[in-house]
């Protein structure tokens, strides 16, 4: 009879990597969806950036910014 288990040790290290991946798997998908500079839709919408307000939040950490009280400060197009 064959057994087939991991050892104790090797555990925590499935753990961990496997919390890695899924972490920057997550980000990437963020990336992806939610950063202005990725254009999934050319014929609706070729320039998203453009249609950014000044207070719409797109960056995934800031330190002590409040976004709504930004003001424009860019040209129309």
């Amino acid at each position: 009879m064959l057994q087939h288990s991991l050892p104790g040790y090797l555990i925590p290290l499935f753990i961990f990597i496997g919390g890695g991946a899924a972490m920057s798997m997550a980000y990437l998908a963020r990336l992806g969806l939610r950063n202005p500079d990725v254009c999934w839709d050319r014929k609706n919408n070729p320039e998203p950036w453009n249609k950014l307000g000044p207070t719409d939040q797109y960056k995934f950490y800031t330190v002590n910014m409040d976004y709504s009280k930004l003001k424009k400060d860019r040209p129309d197009f």
